[in-house]
């Protein structure tokens, strides 16, 4: 993506089924659980680089004795940053007393992070800046185990407001107002009344309050509290948990918008953000490893026993097809054919926007997350070639076919990033000139009768292809640039953990306001989907239309795409130059099982979604450069 784009967090999630004695005499280390967390970890550093924390909690522990660690760091190298300072301390045990370090139940007694459930985070803060309070896995304390609450997770709440009138209405005094604080509040509000729950069925039996407390550790009802707490919950959410007392959790929205995974084995139950990271981690085999069901919550007691429960009836599946274009890694099988896919999808539009002239069409890609849906986009062109010269070989026009029979492909890497450039001067000036150079290109490959298509894997914002990209290439004296986007137009703001809040950061928003904005009629329709807008938010978000569908009506994609050009376009630049999206329905057709499409079509899963689309616009209009949620 030549826009740097932050998105939604990371979690993994892992419990010990065995003693540390199994591990250390199995693998070698009482710490197998510790080094595994750094691998899932460090292996999702591709879903958020702000911060990255993890808590432990030891089973069995003495009273008197921790039995909960945390670790977190806001570093710019946040993960190594968090475990080399709890290396550290392990470090000094084995060079001082290299017997102790061998021996489980001495590091379980005395070393933090040697308990047998562990739960990570990988943060990119959508709310309250880079600050380590704000960093997960948070944790609300209490001297009775099983009412500690820890909590990580990867989510964003549309309706903050009224979930924070909620804690108020239970006479609760929230610090701050974020989904965050008020989720971790709620769950623990929900909790506080389980272990009352408890405590009042179990009292009357006679029992002391130690044992007591074991019994309500035993049969807490997790999915109760998960139930109560999620009654009003309106976003996209995998919400991972611990008590005190060793229970775990993860829960994913009804719609499932963002991903989660588990595996289990008899040593092992780790649930994470993406697949290959299980894969890599466990060398598992990729049909071991399952999709948390939409409205689930995967449960595993402190007694090691998992199950699975249904905590909202699962709506119509709309998991996010932006993270299957961008965010995610990879290398996840299905992920690389949907990639390839999306490029192939390509085809036809790029053969009619070069008129199928591949003998003067130069092919490359802007690194490096478009590389593999360039990858299916040159095989497609591969099959069109091979397609020429048959029918040139069945039409018997054998001189031709002799010319065409040593044609390829055109392929070169005509962008390349400088990964070293840095932009740390802050005049603006200034700094706009170091901004042109973040991208290099290669020399002396291109004839000035040639046509460069370059592949990108979406165009948000368009601010690197103008102040970058567009001039460097320009230099290559190519007589058309063609940039093709992977995904289709982003129009809509998202609200549920991706970093594409503000309408007016778009440039398929911006050339659409271009286009109105030319005529009296389109000026009035601006004026009008304003006042509907602010109408609509009078209203419940469950009355609400997405009245900024209205805006869009106006035109064709392809006009749109040409007063995205339009605008893209420097004075200075030579070349033609022209821009291609993919379709919303290409993109299904790549990616069957993930139409989360809110981006593209405004077509939100949630009612909050209508309430924060419309509620942008009338941001924009106002001047306020706000988050609309």
């Amino acid at each position: 993506m030549s826009d740097h784009i932050k998105h939604e967090c990371g979690i993994a999630l892992l419990r010990l089924l065995k003693p540390l004695s199994y591990y250390q005499e199995k693998y070698g280390t009482a710490l197998y659980g510790l080094n595994k967390m750094y691998l899932l970890m460090q292996k999702q550093v591709n879903r958020g680089q702000d911060g990255a924390g993890i808590v432990n909690i030891k089973l069995g522990v003495k009273p008197g004795f921790p039995y909960i660690s945390r670790r977190r760091s806001v570093d710019p190298n946040s993960i190594q940053d968090v475990f080399s300072k709890i290396s550290d301390n392990f470090k000094r045990i084995q060079s001082n007393y290299p017997e102790k370090f061998k021996s489980p139940e001495w590091l379980k007694e005395n070393c933090s992070f040697t308990g047998e459930v562990f739960l990570g985070h990988l943060r990119y803060g959508t709310y309250g800046g880079n600050n380590i309070t704000h960093c997960h896995p948070l944790l609300r304390q209490n001297n009775w185990k099983s009412r500690n609450v820890v909590l990580a997770g990867n989510f964003n709440m549309t309706n903050v407001d009224e979930l924070l009138k909620q804690l108020i209405d239970l006479g609760q005094h929230p610090k701050e107002k974020s989904d965050t604080v008020t989720i971790l509040e709620k769950i623990g509000h929900f909790t506080d009344e389980e272990n009352t729950r408890l405590y009042t069925k179990f009292k009357p039996e006679n029992k002391s309050n130690q044992e007591i407390s074991k019994l309500i550790e035993e049969n807490i009802d997790i999915a109760k509290i998960l139930i109560n707490s999620s009654k009003k919950w309106d976003g996209g959410y995998v919400l991972s948990g611990l008590l005190g007392h060793g229970d775990a959790f993860v829960f994913r929205d009804p719609h499932g918008i963002r991903p989660a995974y588990y595996y289990q084995d008899e040593e092992i139950v780790v649930v994470c953000s993406e697949r290959p990271v299980i894969q890599t981690a466990f060398n598992s085999q990729f049909n071991k490893i399952k999709e948390l069901p939409r409205g689930n919550a995967i449960i595993i007691k402190k007694s090691g026993v998992v199950k699975f429960e249904e905590i909202i009836t699962p709506k119509i599946r709309k998991a996010c097809s932006f993270e299957r274009i961008y965010f995610s890694r990879g290398n996840d099988s299905e992920i690389n054919k949907e990639r390839k896919k999306l490029g192939s999808m390509l085809k036809g539009p790029i053969l009619r926007s070069i008129d199928g002239d591949l003998q003067n069409t130069v092919f490359s890609y802007i690194p490096n997350t478009a590389e593999t849906a360039f990858y299916g986009l040159l095989s497609s062109l591969e099959d069109e070639l091979n397609e020429q010269k048959e029918r040139l070989l069945d039409e018997k026009r054998f001189s031709e076919l002799k010319i065409k029979m040593k044609q390829k492909l055109r392929v070169e890497k005509m962008a390349v990033k400088d990964a070293k450039l840095r932009t740390f001067i802050t005049a603006d000036n200034d700094r706009d000139g170091l901004v042109g150079h973040v991208y290099d290109v290669t020399y002396g490959v291109a004839k000035t009768t040639d046509t460069l298509v370059i592949l990108d894997d979406s165009i948000v914002r368009g601010t690197t292809l103008k102040k970058s990209i567009l001039r460097i290439l320009d230099r290559l004296k190519f007589k058309k640039i063609i940039v093709v986007s992977s995904a289709p137009q982003i129009r809509y703001p998202d609200c549920y953990g991706i970093d594409m809040a503000k309408l007016g950061d778009f440039i398929a928003f911006k050339a659409t306001m271009s286009l109105l904005e030319q005529t009296d009629e389109g000026k009035l329709a601006i004026k009008d989907i304003y006042n509907k807008c602010k109408q609509a938010l009078l209203q419940k978000k469950e009355e609400q239309k997405n009245h900024l569908k209205e805006l869009y009506n106006n035109f064709s994609d392809k006009e749109i795409s040409d007063e995205i050009a339009r605008l893209l376009k420097a004075d200075n630049i030579n070349a033609d130059f022209n821009i291609i999206y993919q379709s919303v329905m290409d993109l299904h057709g790549a990616c069957p099982d993930h139409k989360g499409d809110w981006y593209f079509t405004g077509d939100y899963p949630t009612a909050g979604g209508n309430m924060i689309a419309n509620k942008s616009f009338v941001y924009f209009m106002e001047g306020n450069v706000s988050r609309a949620y």
